[in-house]
């Protein structure tokens, strides 16, 4: 039996298909704003739901309108879609924060994503349309995070609200200072994003201890996992293993809401 699980964001969604050991063997991508969003998943749906798949999928989304029509179109199609917040989760994890109806079910996935690992703490950075950090704790705990200004929409606020700067990519680190506008605009914004980085991770780190591990998610990861003051890695399905691992918990140990 195979089994489908999806991550619904700001700006994309991914949907995948796993094996009876629960690997993902495909992946199905979609722009969440894209406005044929509901057709292109309609087409697609019958490779996804091709086979032997177990008729219950789990989601993360932080989108919930976008979740609600895509659920729609899977329970046409016998399938049960469930969203992870659905769940009572605070049966495998601690979340010490205040308000737990106002965490992302995207960092709440990612949190999961580390759960077997942790000798260690672990601080997430997860480069998506805001730039998060999340902390997590030995013994399961979530201890809270950061929310910071995302790259890529941070650089497309700056192009679209002034007359002459230019859209650009941040593709690759600069050497220099900038010899013209888009120089410029790329040391500004990587050493800049450097900086914030470095000084949010020297705070989490002075009040968790030094034994914390640091592990990059998200778009821009590559550009930046070898330009922090600590040792970080890269680990690009995160979300999708912490989706994984509360969907391997469910139903015998997860009860809803």
């Amino acid at each position: 039996m195979n089994y489908l699980i999806g991550d619904i964001g700001n700006t994309s969604i991914k949907i995948c298909k796993l094996n009876k050991k629960f690997k993902i063997i495909k992946s199905f991508l979609f722009d969440t704003k894209d406005k044929y969003l509901l057709s292109r998943f309609k087409k697609k749906a019958n490779k996804m739901l091709k086979g032997n798949i177990n008729k219950k999928i789990l989601f993360s989304s932080v989108v919930p309108k976008v979740y609600l029509k895509l659920k729609k179109v899977l329970k046409l199609r016998k399938f049960r879609p469930y969203e992870i917040k659905e769940f009572n989760l605070k049966t495998l994890m601690n979340f010490k924060i205040k308000n737990y109806n106002q965490l992302g079910s995207d960092r709440i996935a990612n949190a999961f994503g580390v759960i077997e690992k942790l000798k260690s703490n672990y601080v997430i950075i997860d480069f998506g349309t805001a730039t998060t950090f999340d902390i997590i704790k030995r013994n399961n705990v979530y201890d809270g995070g950061i929310i910071a200004p995302g790259i890529k929409s941070s650089i497309e606020n700056l192009s679209s609200s002034t007359a002459l700067l230019p859209m650009f990519k941040l593709d690759k680190y600069p050497s220099n200072y900038g010899k013209n506008t888009k120089e410029a605009l790329t040391s500004g914004f990587f050493w800049g994003y450097q900086g914030l980085i470095n000084n949010i991770l020297s705070k989490i780190i002075k009040k968790n201890g030094k034994n914390c591990k640091i592990v990059l998610t998200g778009g821009y990861s590559y550009l930046f996992e070898k330009r922090l003051y600590k040792k970080a890695k890269i680990e690009k399905d995160i979300t999708m293993q912490g989706i994984i691992k509360i969907y391997r918990n469910f139903p015998q140990k997860l009860s809803v809401q």
